[in-house]
């Protein structure tokens, strides 16, 4: 019996026809169609296989046919079929484009036009001709589509192709717009698609010829491929990172319109994406209801809430705002570090103590916020006085130091008697400087000792009164923090819980940095993923996490994640490590793939990536994810906004795809 069958054999072997490989067969029968028509102007057949291997293939192919199909650009995509092959199921091999390549007859093709040109031929004959119109490609062998074995309605790919027979038994193709599609999107979730764009198999957008065009082949994402998944984008500034970014966070935006299971969080380091602007709208602008914007600096015309810290109202993260600025700022002097390293109770936390444990903690509480007083933080005195920090009398700002404690230090100081208990801030300041001077000029007196037999300041309390004034005349004290009076608001609500409140109910969190600078977005961009790992992570402890999911964005990440950070135990790398088990996923723009911790790098599985000019970062790229190997020409030379190589979970090879341009109207809804 003959191991081959006709086409049309071959063609019917379709196990089911609702399986989307079927395009298949309808596209080689037009293919064997026109071939007995001899209509070789519709073809789609480019040539015929000259070498064969697992991971490269060699065709050959034929001027004619490069202008039936629209030419053959370097990275586009051809199709490679068994020819009557007998028992097979139906399926094709990927290639893509790689390079021109010499034919076992290149060297008297060259001695041909050399002749020619040497007797200034103008015009061949038909035979000469045809020998010269022939040449090589070289491809790359991307993988495999079919029908899946175990379910026959369902599409599959593989890396890998399941057997390599002689290279005469097959024919390659250039795509049809349904087999494009089938490509491109057939892998891609079908759980909330979105369109990213359209593909773009090179930057030249010259037809090949008059009657030949572009194809315009939709290319979808699915955002069930970044919920609590990492991806990149990298490529040169003003290439349209930022543009892929806001498409990414719409189509989140999109996908969770009716659950909400998705809170983001996204640090504007340029206000483009909180901000409207004459050229484009901003994620904010085209879904207000569903967006909260926090600013360093308030713009008139888009409405948010301060990016600020009430330190006085939240003594616990406000004291350690305080110390992460001094150490950022080198003020490392012994006074100053015994201050940074105390911790602060939670206003919260004294009202559940009995009225006879209070006053140690209310009066730490009020050391501090004498500290802010001195330094010219202001203050909302009625918000501080509804705060409840009194035990028994109505003087809320009174530390409840005993009568002879108060009169022996204000004796030794002022040699005055004490005047009335403290009821405002300027009176409490003055109260803890005469304590400060009291214990240092008399650390013996008997006063000193409270009635139970202990100190009556501890090591947190003597590092605060130092602080608030110091021993020396040279020593700064409360003035070192003028310089952080631009993150402290009197009116400020708890920003840090109420982004968590936010995202935890599906909200868009912009944080406008628009004017800050480097050292502040690291601060706050820590602070926030922190925070917001810390909630996750308690979660999942719980048992709570549920179908909701966190994403953050970043943006020019190589100033915030330390590129050779070998502590594993900071927060990006354990976003890197255990950021999907927590329901975390981040995208992170950059413009160098190097810059970048290896750890987070390693673990990212979407990629999208422009125009890179260093051979090194491309290098770099292709070997922490191998599926850009091939594709390093292509994005040193491609410089188009918004032309990028795209890799997702869904995708297991690279698309090239040109962005469409962020427009709310332009939506899935």
């Amino acid at each position: 019996m003959s191991d081959e069958i006709s086409l049309d054999d071959f063609l019917g072997n379709a196990a089911n026809q609702n399986n989307p490989i079927n395009v298949l067969k309808t596209f080689l029968e037009k293919e064997n169609s026109y071939e007995k028509a001899k209509q070789v102007d519709k073809m789609r057949f480019v040539g015929y296989v000259l070498e064969l291997g697992y991971e490269t293939a060699k065709i050959i192919t034929s001027d004619p046919y490069k202008l039936a199909v629209g030419g053959i650009p370097r990275g586009s995509f051809l199709l490679m079929t068994p020819n009557n092959i007998a028992k097979v199921t139906p399926h094709f091999t990927l290639l893509r484009v790689n390079g021109v390549s010499p034919t076992p007859l290149s060297s008297q093709v060259q001695q041909t036009y050399f002749e020619l040109h040497k007797k200034s031929m103008p015009e061949l004959d038909v035979w000469t001709q045809s020998e010269l119109q022939w040449g090589a490609l070289d491809c790359d062998v991307l993988g495999m589509f079919y029908a899946s074995p175990s379910n026959v309605d369902r599409l599959a790919y593989s890396g890998d192709v399941n057997n390599v027979v002689s290279a005469h038994r097959y024919k390659v193709y250039a795509p049809d717009d349904a087999l494009l599609e089938l490509i491109v999107n057939g892998t891609v979730k079908l759980e909330h698609q979105f369109d990213l764009g359209v593909l773009r198999t090179m930057e030249c957008q010259l037809p090949f010829s008059s009657g030949n065009k572009h194809p315009d082949t939709p290319v979808k994402i699915s955002m069930q491929d970044f919920k609590g998944c990492r991806t990149a984008m990298f490529g040169k500034t003003r290439l349209g990172k930022s543009n892929v970014v806001k498409l990414i966070a719409q189509g989140m935006l999109e996908a969770t319109s009716e659950d909400n299971s998705v809170g983001q969080i996204i640090f504007d380091i340029n206000g483009e994406y909180a901000n409207d602007n004459p050229q484009n709208k901003s994620i904010r602008g085209a879904y207000e209801s569903r967006c909260q914007v926090y600013a360093l600096t308030q713009r008139s015309s888009t409405p948010s809430k301060p990016l600020r810290l009430n330190l006085y109202e939240q003594p616990e993260s406000g004291i350690g705002v305080l110390a992460a600025m001094l150490e950022q700022d080198n003020k490392t002097s012994n006074y100053i570090r015994s201050f940074s390293s105390i911790s602060l109770p939670t206003i919260e936390s004294i009202a559940d103590l009995p009225d006879d444990e209070k006053n140690r903690p209310i009066r730490k509480i009020q050391m501090y916020w004498a500290v802010l007083h001195k330094a010219g933080f202001p203050a909302n005195m009625n918000r501080l006085r509804s705060k409840g920090l009194t035990s028994a009398n109505a003087k809320h700002f009174d530390p409840h130091f005993n009568d002879p404690l108060r009169t022996a230090a204000y004796q030794a100081v002022d040699n005055t008697t004490p005047p009335n208990h403290p009821n405002n801030l300027n009176e409490m300041v003055r109260e803890f400087e005469v304590m400060a001077q009291f214990r240092r000029e008399n650390p013996r007196n008997r006063n000193l000792t409270s009635s139970s037999g202990n100190p009556m300041f501890d090591p947190s309390d003597i590092a605060v009164l130092d602080f608030l004034f110091p021993s020396s005349g040279g020593s700064s004290g409360p003035s070192l923090l003028r310089n952080y009076l631009r993150f402290h608001a009197s009116d400020a609500d708890d920003f840090l819980n109420d982004i968590i409140l936010s995202v935890n109910n599906g909200i868009t969190v912009i944080l406008d940095l628009g004017n800050a600078t480097d050292a502040l977005r690291r601060y706050f961009a820590d602070m926030i993923s922190r925070k917001v790992f810390a909630v996750q992570e308690e979660k999942f402890v719980n048992d709570d996490l549920g179908n909701h999911f966190v994403q953050l964005y970043f943006e020019e990440a190589h100033n915030l994640f330390p590129p050779n950070d070998n502590d594993l135990t900071g927060v990006y790398a354990r976003f890197a490590k255990e950021g999907a088990k927590f329901h975390i996923g981040m995208v992170y723009s950059t413009q160098s793939p190097s810059t970048i911790n290896r750890e987070l790098l390693a673990q990212t599985e979407n990629f999208f990536v422009g125009h890179i000019s260093s051979q090194d970062e491309v290098r770099a790229l292709s070997r922490v994810q191998v599926a850009f190997a091939g594709t390093e020409q292509d994005i040193m030379r491609a410089k188009t906004p918004g032309y990028i190589r795209m890799l997702t979970m869904s995708n297991r090879f690279v698309i090239p795809v040109q962005a469409k341009l962020f427009d709310a109207d332009s939506s899935n809804r």
